[in-house]
């Protein structure tokens, strides 16, 4: 049995009001939209991150579902939330995982690609 196709898309933002430079506390938000491309629903049961920012220093997250949640997501369906991470340097990276079970209770990964926290103009 193929595992179930599931797209991702991250949009991150600075929130500037919540950060306190002086305090080299820098906090991002990010918005995941998960799209189940496949034939049969699916459910996210649990998260894992790794969070680095730019002085090598690496967090690990890990828990049950993302916001308080284990949606289940229909075929054709997405799920979209937001969270946030404070970074004490203003340029950090995140990438991961989600666990997931198809209609059947097989389990999968889904691979959180790689993706960046920046100040906005920051980088060139």
């Amino acid at each position: 049995m193929l595992e179930p196709t599931i797209a991702l898309r991250v949009k991150t933002q600075y929130l500037p009001l919540q950060s306190k430079i002086a305090q080299n506390q820098f906090v991002f938000a990010y918005t995941i939209t998960l799209t189940n491309q496949s034939t049969e629903q699916v459910q996210l049961l649990t998260r894992q991150w790794t969070i680095t920012n730019a002085d090598g220093e690496v967090t690990e997250v890990e828990g049950d579902g993302v916001v308080g949640q284990q949606p289940l997501i229909a075929p054709g369906d997405s799920f979209s939330y937001t969270s946030g991470t404070v970074l004490s340097t203003p340029v950090g990276i995140m990438q991961g995982s989600y666990g997931m079970i198809n209609k059947a209770g097989m389990p999968f990964n889904v691979a959180i690609p790689q993706f960046r926290l920046a100040l906005p103009n920051i980088l060139h």
